[in-house]
């Protein structure tokens, strides 16, 4: 079938056959697909949604535009985590070496910030010499020695999804369930996982901003993946507050580093990460059950083998070797340091985390453009979270900039985004389950 013609059967409501869809995306690899059909597709999609073997047949078409990963030599479960984005959510510096202490494999391919979301790469570009984009051998060798190594996307591994998100980008067409589905997951199926864990948020800091629209998300995420044959579950989890207490690169390393080493742990982040890794040690087999899990994962966090993983992998990667000892001192230590306060007193009832996000961008800890310059040490910590008590000594954070110029217009964006009340609210459920059961 020609390119215009899926396009015209899709754009008029019509449910595409695999060979449809894997004709167009091997079309799109190789070039024989121009970018304005690319986008014309994009858009008939969008419009006319997919259904679930459409869903999957795309994530697999996506998947094999490259190479395709195998592990059958390792001698445990390959696991990985994926989450949605939000603030101040550095789970993939805790969670990778967390599972890599239960025995678990966690090659790791992650993104970069965009928009109010921070990325996980730009947290590990933050620590000196530490190589984001390592060979496959590499990969293999350091997932095979450490237990787990966090990389960016290597160009062989689903680049028909690198042009076709390029595109959609550009026209749109971002914001659809089908096409956001195939796009993560064709790159964790192309890492040859056994299982993945999801993380889908929802709230004023993600990208679904109600619960109804991030249930969508994560049925559609858990029934495309295992119906694609990759053991897959996923938590719904509160993105009305950033996650941990700091949000900007260096001090989300910082804070993690804390939460390994047992300096400081923020209780929801800590539940939260313990909780995913319970699930995804289940799903991989690593544990009976959840209180299993739960317990095992403690144990690797509490006795410090998870520490001991997290310092080697980023010394496999080419990090200091001293990461442990040094990391207090910071390379990127920001030359303005302030408290930032409220002209009001009362309990914090409500953060527009989204703000908090964009006020790190205007500090030069994010992207508006993928071309921008990232200044890993500005941002925040010592975030006050939801039921917070404030007056007139107590800050909301410590504001870390490169000026004064930037510091001022953040601390505005912070303030924006803090309301206080007389009584603390009522805390949210911090998560809800989506098993694999009833998936296809």
């Amino acid at each position: 079938m020609l390119p215009q013609e899926v396009i015209a059967k899709k754009r008029d409501g019509e449910t595409l056959s695999g060979a449809d869809i894997a004709g167009f995306i091997a079309g799109l690899t190789q070039g024989k697909v121009t970018d304005a059909q690319a986008a014309a597709f994009a858009m008939a999609v969008y419009f006319q949604n997919m259904d679930l073997d459409e869903r999957v047949a795309l994530t697999l078409a996506m998947r094999d535009s490259g190479r395709v990963l195998d592990w059958s030599d390792l001698d445990g479960p390959v696991i990985d985590k994926h989450s949605t984005g939000g603030v101040g959510d550095n789970v993939s510096l805790m969670l990778a070496p967390i599972l890599a202490a239960c025995g678990a494999y966690v090659p790791m391919i992650s993104g970069r910030g965009l928009g109010h979301t921070g990325g996980t790469l730009d947290k590990f570009d933050a620590i000196p010499g530490y190589k984001t984009n390592p060979d496959i051998a590499t990969l293999r060798k350091v997932v095979g020695e450490v237990g787990c190594a966090i990389i960016g996307q290597t160009d062989d591994l689903a680049p028909a999804d690198r042009r076709l998100y390029a595109i959609r980008d550009v026209t749109a067409t971002v914001e659809n369930i089908s096409l956001i589905t195939a796009s993560i997951l064709s790159k964790k199926l192309a890492a040859g996982l056994d299982s993945l864990i999801l993380d889908v948020k929802t709230g004023t800091g993600a990208f679904m901003k109600t619960l109804e629209d991030a249930e969508g998300l994560a049925q559609s995420l858990v029934s495309v993946a295992n119906g694609a044959g990759m053991t897959t579950g996923a938590l719904i989890t509160d993105m009305n507050e950033p996650l941990a207490s700091a949000a900007g690169n260096w001090l989300e390393v910082v804070n993690a580093i804390d939460f390994l080493t047992g300096k400081k742990r923020d209780a929801r982040l800590e539940a939260i990460t313990l909780a995913l890794c319970a699930h995804g040690l289940v799903l991989g087999g690593g544990a009976l059950d959840f209180e299993d899990g739960m317990l095992r994962a403690q144990m690797a966090l509490n006795s410090g083998a998870a520490a001991e993983k997290f310092f080697a992998m980023v010394a496999a990667l080419g990090g200091p070797a001293d990461l442990e000892a040094h990391y207090e001192a910071s390379p990127h230590a920001a030359p303005v340091m302030r408290d930032v306060f409220l002209d009001e007193n009362g309990f914090v009832s409500s953060i527009d985390t989204r703000g908090v996000g964009m006020a790190v961008v205007v500090l030069g800890g994010g992207r508006t453009n993928p071309a921008d310059t990232i200044f890993y040490g500005v941002g925040f910590d010592r975030l006050a979270g939801l039921g917070a008590k404030i007056d007139s000594r107590t800050p909301i954070a410590r504001l870390h900039a490169r000026d004064a110029d930037t510091a001022d217009q953040a601390a505005a964006r912070l303030k924006a985004a803090y309301r206080l009340a007389e009584t603390a609210p009522e805390r949210k459920t911090l998560y809800t389950y989506i098993a694999p059961e009833g998936a296809r």
